[in-house]
């Protein structure tokens, strides 16, 4: 029997199952995808991040990039602060690569990959005294429904989880609700190594170098009003004040993807039989830019779990992670939460510019905290 069934071959899940395959587990990763392929993201690892690859061997993973120095934030009123890591630094990476490249160490590890797989949902044995995740139910290549057991599961398939979801783990966040879209561009000018959060009082814009002339860009905005995603993002760039002269000769390498509702809830970290790990353990809002090093660690996290459940039992190891993420995610989701608050209200966005133009090294100190320069 499989020792632990991993739903998503994403950053959560290919690096649960480069742990457990190490530790000598029998591991099976299954993905709807297809690897390389497209995700939206800010396709940027911040310190805090790398380091968590760096010890777990996976640094490599993040090598055909470019060093990240710090952030640049701007706001309406002509506020810009740069943010130094000093000591430290993030990298820039397409997810497509990053995620490809941590998928292949995965498999050297010996975990056993299949992709083109779709994760309908869990099986569940009510019999005993607590329903207990056994397995997962799956549409292989053919379009047959087939059931595989498995001692343990991990679901790190993504915020909408069907796993999750079946179960009544996971929902979307009632408030705030914003959607991302993003594409790539290339002639875009004005480009340094740092990142840049440009927030404005109705929306904020990402924006990053990725190398070889090509940009990410993504615009965060509570209403689509119904538009074409790709003109949202057209317009926004090129009407911006600071970025309309920057984004003029742009062009749009790649399809806009849109992603949202953004922020999931996670009401617990598994079940019996079952841990979360990735943004199936909850979504926070991008603003931050500290989503990989959530999906990293946990991911982490989760196959320390798995391994302990191997060895003395499934019972209470959904609890301990729930228990083992709050000692490591609790202030810094705080802290997300607070800035999901800020952008939230045009008035505090405001009122949080005129705070930064008169005390800059606020901001600077929150742009190192939220690259987890402290962790790295």
């Amino acid at each position: 029997m499989i020792d632990v069934l991993i739903a998503g071959a994403g950053p959560a899940g290919s690096i649960a199952a480069t742990v457990l395959a190490r530790a000598g587990a029998r591991v099976l990763v299954l993905d709807r995808a297809r690897f390389p392929r497209p995700k939206l993201c800010g396709d940027t690892l911040n310190p805090g991040a790398l380091a968590v690859l760096q010890r777990l061997g996976l640094g490599c993973a993040a090598g055909a990039s470019i060093p990240l120095a710090g952030m640049i934030v701007t706001g309406d009123d002509g506020v810009r602060v740069v943010g130094k890591y000093e000591g430290v630094s993030g990298r820039a990476i397409s997810r497509s690569d990053f995620d490809a490249a941590l998928m292949m160490a995965a498999a050297g590890a010996g975990a056993r990959i299949e992709q083109g797989v779709l994760v309908q949902g869990p099986i569940v044995d009510a019999s005993g005294d607590q329903p207990t995740v056994t397995g997962l139910k799956i549409t292989g290549r053919q379009g047959k429904s087939l059931k595989i057991p498995a001692r343990m599961v991990i679901a790190a398939d993504g915020r909408y989880s069907r796993v999750a979801r079946a179960l009544g783990l996971s929902r979307a966040a009632p408030w705030p609700r914003r959607w991302a879209i993003g594409a790539y561009f290339e002639n875009v000018t004005g480009l340094t190594q740092f990142g840049e959060m440009h927030v404005r009082r109705t929306h904020y814009m990402g924006v990053a170098a990725l190398g070889k002339g090509i940009t990410n860009a993504c615009v965060v905005t509570p209403n689509l009003g119904g538009r074409h995603p790709g003109d949202i993002l057209v317009t926004t760039l090129t009407r911006d004040a600071q970025l309309r002269e920057r984004f003029a000769d742009a062009r749009m390498l790649t399809a806009p993807i849109c992603l949202g509702p953004l922020a999931v809830d996670a009401t617990a970290a598994g079940a019996r039989g079952l841990l979360l790990a990735g943004d199936a353990a909850g979504f926070v809002d991008p603003i931050t830019g500290d989503g990989l090093r959530f999906a990293i660690r946990g991911a982490e996290l989760a196959a320390r779990e798995a391994l302990d459940a191997l060895e003395h039992g499934c019972g209470g190891a959904h609890v301990r992670l729930l228990a083992s993420r709050r000692r490591e995610f609790a202030a810094k989701w705080r802290f997300n939460r607070t800035m999901r608050w800020i952008v939230t209200y045009p008035a505090v966005v405001r009122a949080a510019e005129y705070g930064v133009s008169m005390i800059p090294r606020l901001l600077q100190e929150a742009i190192r905290y939220a690259g987890d320069v402290h962790a790295a």
